[in-house]
């Protein structure tokens, strides 16, 4: 059975089936619709082939090859581990990056990584601050377990790197090569990947990773990211726009945290204003009955 996806219809070219319409296809998650439907029609059997105009331009993807979880499973797996309520501040951010992982994470180029993981996990834990620490490594678990993925490597591997950068002397020690040090032959190797090109995902959290790595090497010279950035091959415009939103976000949770704090603190001092006034009423009653004197 063949699936033809065509560029001009929108619609299907959103399709996981049809995984070389990358622009579209995350549109289409992002908008959560339209995918999961065509998922589950795929992998039941019932989409048919569709002869398309030779004029209009097409491709053919085997609908067999490549058939992933849909949004909703794996929202559903979240779920089914982690059972506590997430508070409001948090449950749309954590929706919204389990939604674009899901994305990343079963595209046909995604290859798990340590500069990866170190940028999700830095993610994770600045987005997650308030959160107990209990809840917080809990719910890590429940989200990259969901995914299926190893939450512990996710944390070894962001704690490795984290240990290696600390020790170097400057950013310029981070410059891939095979023959370096280990985290220099670690980002060569990769490095390599994204120059090839065809087994390599740039992600917005491999651009965290790598800024992460420059901080811990004190590295705050906009040039020594841009140097970074050239030797690991990926697209330095791509880096700066999702280090500008990942700020952004950083900043609108940040104020967002800030205005809860001081409701939270207004509703303490009213119910403990409420409570001096009982305690206080309480005991007026109690005055009267105490000063009867009995014949």
């Amino acid at each position: 059975m063949v699936l033809v996806c065509e560029r001009a219809a929108p619609s299907l070219a959103a399709s996981r089936s049809a995984r070389q319409c990358t622009a579209q296809q995350s549109l289409c998650f992002r908008q959560n619709v339209a995918c999961n439907p065509l998922a589950r029609l795929n992998r039941r059997g019932l989409l048919h082939s569709r002869a398309v105009n030779a004029g209009r331009g097409c491709f053919a993807v085997r609908a067999g090859d490549w058939n992933p979880p849909t949004v909703a499973d794996t929202k559903k797996r979240f779920y089914e581990t982690f059972r506590k309520p997430i508070p409001g501040l948090y449950n749309n951010v954590i929706q919204e990056l389990l939604v674009q992982q899901h994305i990343m994470r079963y595209n046909k180029k995604y290859q798990y990584d340590e500069v990866f993981a170190l940028g999700f996990v830095s993610v994770f834990d600045q987005v997650l601050e308030g959160l107990p620490d209990g809840d917080r490594e809990n719910l890590f678990n429940a989200y990259i377990s969901c995914l299926d993925e190893d939450a512990s490597k996710y944390r070894q591997d962001a704690e490795r790197l984290e240990g290696m950068a600390k020790g170097l002397s400057s950013p310029a020690d981070l410059k891939p090569a095979a023959e370096g040090t280990e985290l220099q032959s670690l980002l060569g190797n990769i490095a390599d990947r994204a120059k090839g090109g065809t087994d390599f995902l740039y992600t917005k959290f491999f651009a965290i990773g790598l800024f992460r790595l420059l901080e811990l090497t004190g590295g705050k010279d906009p040039k020594a990211l841009e140097s970074l950035v050239s030797a690991m091959s990926v697209n330095g415009e791509s880096v700066n726009r999702d280090l500008m939103t990942y700020k952004g976000v950083l900043s609108k949770l940040s104020a967002a945290k800030d205005m809860m704090k001081e409701m939270l603190e207004r509703e303490r001092r009213k119910r403990a204003e409420r409570d001096a006034e009982k305690k206080d009423a309480a005991s007026k009653a109690v005055e009267p009955a105490e000063n009867v004197v009995t014949s």
